[in-house]
């Protein structure tokens, strides 16, 4: 059985979602808030380099940019804000609209976002100094998180 990184269509695949998801981001009031201090010029690149470690793809991201401690100390210290989260999860679902993806990838893709922006990514939102050290990205199957 192929992966959710292979079904997704592998790195070019998530490359195309994380720029679809990042345009619909830029257009939203509330979520582009988020990128307000600016951001990486290969943003688009490295999300969807963390995608495909977490889905079953190469572990490019570990090996060029910082492990799990690293992407949850960015999300962190901003407080609560689940308005950003459901209006950056409703992005992800029109970028898979936009992207034409089919089920049954299009709904492990949103349980999975869903997942990472409501749990892993919100849950330090006091201070980025209480993400411990070493985490490891979590991976993501056909049957969610993988324990």
């Amino acid at each position: 059985m192929e992966s959710v990184y292979e079904a997704a269509g592998g790195s070019e695949g998530l490359v195309r979602l994380a720029r679809a998801w990042h345009a619909r981001v830029m257009a939203d009031d509330v979520v582009s808030h988020a990128f307000s201090h600016g951001f990486h010029p290969q943003h688009s690149e490295r999300l969807a380099a963390y995608w495909a470690e977490a889905l079953g793809g190469p572990a490019d991201y570990s090996t060029r940019y910082g492990d799990e401690t690293s992407v949850v100390r960015m999300h962190s210290g901003n407080g609560p804000h689940e308005e950003m989260d459901r209006r950056a999860i409703a992005c992800f679902d029109q970028a898979l609209d936009d992207l034409g993806v089919r089920e049954p990838v299009r709904q492990v893709l949103h349980d999975y976002f869903a997942w990472a922006a409501t749990t892993t990514m919100a849950r330090y939102p006091e201070s980025a100094d209480e993400v411990p050290d070493g985490l490891a990205i979590p991976r993501w199957s056909w049957d969610g998180l993988q324990r």
